[in-house]
């Protein structure tokens, strides 16, 4: 009895201890996506464009640092290794194949706001000159990026906090057009923080609400200090810049590597003024001396983490936003899928590791995850292979960039915010779907002018939801037409090739940002039901639904009646009385469902669409021109495919 007992206790232990195993290996996969991928990776078809992708990725990476760094009121060095150590632990803890992380011109933004406010440059002269031991840069240089690592660790504190508390999940009331407005508007003020090396003026450092404007008044005022030469520098570098950037666009297909022509300038115009000595001859302002190597790590000073707080959630919510927006976009393009949840670690260990190296903010760019797309990178190796490049600039040539004049690193991040500041034509796609999106982002880019980029994605967040709470009360959420006990029946001769199942939902609620997402998974849903061939082939279903406070599989639908055979054609039928009101976010849902749906052989119908909703689905999506889509009403949708089909028959169509 003993021996019985034991042998089952130890069975008991083993299937606990098998099970925590397993478990932690899950939850180690799950929170480290590098070992999920890693072991896949196929050496022989990615490792070449991974490395080319990670060579141009390196040459945008170095550029941006030191520029974002002088952005971020510190000295050029530590832009490096904020190009440096943010993307290798995103490329260990981030789940986006096509993320660039590294500085960000609007968390810097940000940041600079605190190392202004902390260690203002009026100080700089009663500093004590000799050199720290820390690269032999100066005790004010120092104190400086103090304040910034300090604002980057805090900053990944609160993502890390937002992890734990599962707060990604939250981030669909973060809709596109507030997103797209903000950045906008702080690409703006990135442009405006750069017309001072343009025109190669000195200013002092202006911020706070209105700064934008008191930037170009002081511009206006001390118009006659600008000087002609680095003028006329800034004015040839962006349209070298743009014109061959535009060729790289246009021949890409023709051409197998891309003219680095950001590389190209960078040496072209430090060889110039070395050559010329443009610096003492002309005045123009040059990046000066960038030591060799990297420091070993310290801990950022915690005494003025209470000073930075503001900052810090800016930097937070702001970086978290832009690069939750670049990564979702990622996974749209390559068909993959990404935990909010997870971006929130991800890029909080990327501020708080780095915190210790002397970095400043990191975020995804733009511009940078575009350069990744258009070089075919496959995987974020080539982050880390871009990093490797990173290092050579860091302990070899990083001294030869002594020579590049401000003007032309200015001009470089002034070209690279393209892709931010074109987004101005999203105004028409917006007025043309929903006008209340058009005036929202309108709104929240007028805030982030005036104030900041943080100040004005609250402010579209605040608006968006406010909005929303104001049309609902206003929703109906039924149909006026009575939809049961419609009845069709067709004379035809029976063939097995022809047959095909249609579905019929009807969907009773407003499509906006709130439940746009989960209108998508739960039709997803029913349409992956079709891998099952239990049901015979003519039954017709319909299910009205509520996506907004019930799930699909909490319905009254007959599950079993909504599969097919994989080999059949199938047909949904989305009866759109129910939307009484739309926005930009369920618009554009509904035309990825649209074109998912095509993907996967089955043909989208809309029935009572109204004229608003039709205007709004032409303008938006490349639907399909060739055979029709909108019909007036659902019996109209189903008599189009039996004239196209030529189905056998339809037994009782019943409402449940």
């Amino acid at each position: 009895m003993t021996g019985a007992k034991k042998k089952k206790k130890g069975m008991l232990w083993s299937k606990m201890h098998t099970l925590q195993c397993e478990d932690i290996i899950q939850w180690c996969r799950r929170r480290l996506p590098i070992l999920d991928w890693a072991p896949h990776y196929n050496l022989k078809e990615n490792l070449l464009p991974d490395t080319v992708s990670g060579i141009m990725l390196a040459v945008q990476q170095v550029t941006q640092g030191l520029a974002f760094a002088v952005l971020s009121s510190v000295h050029p060095v530590f832009g490096l290794y904020g190009s440096l150590f943010p993307a290798i632990i995103y490329a260990i803890f981030g789940m986006g194949h096509h993320v660039a992380t590294g500085t960000f011109a609007l968390t810097s933004l940000i940041s600079a706001n605190a190392v202004e406010r902390i260690v203002p440059q009026n100080i700089q002269n009663l500093t004590t000159q000799s050199n720290t031991s820390v690269l032999g840069l100066s005790d004010f240089e120092m104190q400086r990026i103090r304040v910034a690592a300090a604002v980057s660790f805090l900053g990944g504190v609160i993502q890390v906090a937002m992890f734990v508390l599962q707060l990604g999940s939250a981030t669909f009331i973060v809709t596109e057009p507030v997103i797209s407005a903000m950045t906008t508007g702080a690409a703006t003020h990135v442009v405006t923080s750069q017309v001072k090396y343009l025109l190669g003026i000195k200013m002092p450092y202006i911020s706070g609400p209105l700064g934008f404007f008191y930037i170009y008044a002081y511009v206006f005022e001390n118009i006659k200090s600008v000087r002609l030469e680095a003028l006329l520098l800034s004015l040839l570098s962006i349209v070298v810049l743009v014109l061959v950037k535009e060729l790289n666009e246009q021949f890409k297909r023709k051409i197998k590597v891309v003219l680095p022509v950001d590389l190209v300038l960078i040496i072209a115009a430090s060889f110039a003024c070395y050559c010329t000595n443009m610096e003492n001859t002309y005045g123009l302002e040059v990046v000066g001396h960038i030591p060799q190597g990297i420091p070993s790590p310290r801990a950022p000073p915690m005494s003025i983490l209470s000073a930075v707080i503001t900052e810090a959630f800016g930097v937070a919510l702001v970086g978290y936003v832009a690069s939750l927006a670049l990564a979702q976009g990622s996974a749209k393009k390559f068909k993959y899928s990404i935990d909010d949840n997870q971006e929130f670690l991800a890029h909080g260990l990327s501020n708080i590791v780095s915190s210790f190296f002397f970095c400043i903010p990191s975020a995804a760019a733009m511009g940078r995850t575009a350069g990744l797309y258009s070089t075919g990178a496959k995987t974020q190796v080539a982050c880390l292979i871009s990093c490797i490049f990173v290092l050579i600039v860091i302990y070899a040539i990083g001294p030869l960039l002594y020579w590049l004049p401000m003007c032309v690193l200015a001009s470089i991040i002034v070209v690279g915010l393209k892709g931010m500041l074109i987004q101005f034509r999203d105004l028409k796609k917006y007025w043309n779907v929903d006008k209340i999106d058009w005036g929202i982002w309108v709104s929240t880019y007028v805030f982030t002018i005036c104030f900041a980029a943080n100040v004005g994605l609250l402010f579209g967040v605040v608006c968006t939801i406010a909005i929303v709470i104001g049309r609902f009360p206003r929703a109906m959420t039924l149909s006026i037409k009575n939809m049961k006990e419609m009845e069709f029946k067709v004379k035809t001769e029976m063939e097995s090739e022809t047959l095909q199942q249609v579905k019929i939902i009807s969907i009773n609620n407003p499509l906006v940002f709130l439940n746009a997402k989960k209108f998508y998974t739960d039709l997803m849903n029913i349409i992956q039901k079709e891998n099952a061939c239990n049901q015979p082939l003519d039954d017709i279903s319909k299910c009205e639904q509520n996506t907004l406070l019930n799930s699909l599989s909490n319905g009254n639908c007959n599950e079993e009646a909504l599969q097919s055979c994989p080999n059949e054609k199938y047909s949904l039928i989305l009866d759109c009385s129910g939307f009484t009101f739309f926005d930009y976010s369920g618009v554009s849902m509904l035309v990825e469902l649209y074109m998912d749906c095509k993907g996967r052989n089955v043909d989208v119908l809309l029935a009572h669409c109204t004229a608003s909703l039709i205007k709004a689905l032409k303008y938006y999506g490349n639907l399909d021109s060739e055979k029709p889509i909108f019909f007036e009403s659902v019996s109209a949708a189903i008599s189009h495919i039996h004239a196209n089909k030529n189905l056998s028959k339809f037994n009782d169509h019943s409402e449940v």
